[in-house]
């Protein structure tokens, strides 16, 4: 965008609260940020004010273009600025690393109802328990609650009526007693449903009593094998209605985060009081690349954090209190329906208690921080010996190459990129082939190289080498040896491009066992560091290549005239493409060469020969 189209659309921003987005070169977001008034604050990016820090003059610096959307009041722009951050991760804004969400029990709301294990709270009017820190344990108790009572774990819709003729298996193993076929008493089945109700909210401890005393009885008549069954699951019953007594308070349900700063890296740590006891933990993952404010990271935390979160308790201890207090206050307190306070305690117990989640948080981010810089090292010393071997002395950016087809058909490429030993995804390229026939490995290359560096020159003379196309690697990795860095070499000498090119050597048991390399085969050992970095570029180029084949594949599957054939499924439509390739080359052939393709019989070949035939 133009300095001078950009003035205009700054004159144009209203004067109301709403959401902004910031865009780059490429379109992709970069920032969302929310305002009371848009032309106030988006303004404010754009001004001569020298005294903005250095993520607002990184962030403006690569501003291609913005636009922005009107909401009522602050509350709404707080939210809609959430659910944006979420989606799109961009890169100015601090985002939460860690999606991981633990399982819940999922009791639904419907006629005869079922007992789930989910890891999303939904507001589908069905009752949820937990989150509970053992999904082995989870698993356990629902297969216990299924077979002690039993329920049904079918998908049939009761609401609307749905019925079978005959029951399922579970019927016949009375693992169910039959609502499909009106077999099973509803009374009878709510009851025993609410007992898991009851236990689940810890009021209750029938079910586990009984399994106990159930456990004994089988151990008494050395049925050890049963007994052990029932001890399972007595412990996965323990560890679900486990409470862990930490410290008492008034016995009110109360989150308490605290965070620990580390140099690139910020661990919040998340505990969860329910009734006066800890019973869960969470943490996240925070980049640290600006070094922005603990009031600033936690203003956004508690945003992203509890968008999604059904329940929110009465209080929220903090050990940071974050900017924009009131509007997060105030969206809490109407998605509650009732007072949030969110409050930084400096003495007392609840001060102790902040005080244990920053130590838990400080001891996580160390770990975290070892483990990372551990990581780093092992790139970076599997990059050293590449260089090393190869003897080049700069290996900043490596691109690797694949061929994935199946028999020929939906032929494609693929690029990935590694930069300074880490994916650069954005930086990937998939190719189509379409001047190869049949499964031609070199020349599917041939074809791949040529187009990617026909573009490098394209982008090149256009003055963009930062990105895409238009930047060259150092090293040209080819999943394979002499023949496939010939075919690179001919490419880049027939455009005279000079790139360093190597090859990647596998034994008969697909393991890669040397780097070929100026006509040189140099093997490399499974525990070198340089092993590791080669597989995993390696791996991650067949990843993108066959993903990138079966989603074409799929698409081939969906829109084939075979579909229309009786008797002619997912696999023997494969199996035709596999072997004739086109639908052109189908029509072609006779009925005993259809005869020929797995899984195509007499009659289906006569039925493909004939609507082929029909159809021109």
């Amino acid at each position: 965008m133009t300095s001078k189209r950009l003035r205009e659309k700054l004159k144009e921003l209203p004067d109301k609260p709403g959401v902004y987005i910031m865009r780059n070169v490429d379109g992709d977001i970069i920032y969302v940020g929310k305002a009371i008034s848009l032309k106030r604050r988006v303004r404010q990016y754009f001004d001569n004010n020298k005294n903005k820090g250095a993520k607002v003059l990184a962030m403006v610096s690569h501003i291609q273009d913005f636009e922005y959307i009107i909401v009522q009041n602050e509350v709404e722009a707080l939210v809609l600025e959430s659910n944006l951050i979420k989606k799109n991760r961009p890169k100015y804004n601090i985002v939460l690393r860690d999606d991981k969400q633990y399982p819940y029990i999922k009791i639904t709301r419907e006629k005869f109802p079922r007992i789930q294990k989910v890891r999303q709270v939904k507001k589908d009017g069905a009752d949820y328990f937990g989150p509970y820190p053992d999904a082995y344990a989870v698993n356990d108790a629902i297969d216990l609650f299924n077979l002690y009572y039993p329920f049904r774990t079918c998908n049939l819709n009761f609401d609307k009526g749905q019925r079978l003729d005959r029951p399922c298996l579970n019927y016949f193993i009375k693992r169910c007693k039959g609502p499909c076929i009106d077999k099973e008493d509803e009374t009878r089945y709510l009851q025993a449903m609410d007992d898991v109700r009851r236990f689940l909210d810890h009021k209750d401890r029938t079910i586990p009593d009984k399994v106990l005393s159930l456990m004994n009885e089988e151990s008494s008549k050395l049925n050890f094998e049963m007994a052990a069954k029932y001890r399972d699951w007595y412990r996965a019953l323990s560890i679900i209605s486990e409470k862990q007594f930490v410290t008492e308070t008034t016995g009110e349900d109360i989150d308490i985060i605290a965070m620990s700063k580390g140099i690139s890296t910020i661990i919040m740590q998340v505990f969860f009081m329910r009734k006066g006891q800890i019973v869960d933990r969470e943490h996240f993952v925070i980049k640290n690349e600006f070094a922005d404010s603990e009031a600033e990271i936690m203003s956004s935390f508690l945003k992203q954090f509890y968008l999604d979160i059904l329940y929110i308790p009465k209080e929220i201890l903090v050990g940071s209190l974050p900017n924009e207090l009131e509007s997060i206050n105030e969206y809490l307190n109407q998605k509650k329906g009732s007072k949030v306070a969110i409050s930084q305690p400096k003495l007392g117990r609840k001060f102790e208690l902040i005080n244990m989640a920053a130590r838990n948080a400080h001891d996580m981010r160390v770990k975290y921080e070892k483990r990372l810089d551990q990581k780093e090292r092992n790139k970076s010393s599997g990059l050293s010996q590449l260089k090393e071997i190869l003897n080049i002395n700069k290996i900043n950016r490596i691109e690797a190459y694949d061929i994935s087809n199946t028999s020929g058909v939906q032929s494609v490429g693929s690029m990935v990129v590694f930069e300074n030993g880490v994916q650069a995804p954005k930086e990937y390229r998939k190719f189509k082939i379409k001047t190869v026939e049949g499964p031609n490995d070199y020349a599917s290359h041939e074809e791949v190289l040529t187009r990617r560096l026909n573009n490098a020159k394209k982008d090149i003379a256009k003055g963009n080498t930062h990105t895409g196309f238009g930047r060259l690697p150092d090293l040209i990795l080819m999943d394979g040896g002499k023949g496939q860095v010939s075919i690179a070499n001919k490419v880049l000498n027939d455009l005279d491009m000079n790139i360093k090119v190597a090859g990647l050597v596998k034994d008969d048991k697909h393991t890669t066992r040397a780097i070929i390399y100026n006509n040189e085969e140099i093997p490399i050992k499974r525990r070198d560091p340089v092993y590791k970095l080669i597989y995993e570029i390696q791996e991650e180029a067949h990843r993108f290549a066959i993903n990138y084949h079966r989603s074409l594949m799929r698409k081939t599957m969906k829109k084939s005239e075979l579909d229309n054939i009786k008797g002619v499924g997912e696999k023997t439509k494969a199996n035709l493409y596999a072997h004739f390739k086109t639908i052109a080359n189908m029509k072609k052939a006779s009925v005993e060469e259809l005869m020929e393709v797995p899984l195509v019989g007499k009659q289906a070949a006569l039925e493909i020969y004939k609507y082929l035939k029909l159809k021109g």
